[in-house]
């Protein structure tokens, strides 16, 4: 796992787009400007649209882990607007 502090974490595994990101925002949602969320996810889909659709939201995008697992974790920042 990456060396990131996060506040937060959130699974996602069990769920497919467009709920994926749906779950994802919604954490987000209850987090404070600057706290750090860590996104469990599938390869595939998730990979792709989730990271898009929180910097889309314009929170930013720290990093993206290779669980070597067929899961990554995402580590977005809320960035309040």
């Amino acid at each position: 796992m990456a060396d990131i502090h996060f506040d937060e974490q959130v699974d996602i595994t069990d769920k497919v787009c467009p709920n994926t990101f749906v779950k994802a925002k919604v954490v987000l949602e209850e987090l404070d400007d600057g706290q750090v969320l860590a996104i469990r996810m599938n390869d595939g889909e998730p990979v792709q649209n989730v990271p898009r659709s929180i910097k889309d939201d314009g929170h930013k995008i720290l990093k993206l882990v290779d669980n070597k697992d067929g899961t990554y974790t995402l580590y977005v920042q809320k960035v309040e607007e």
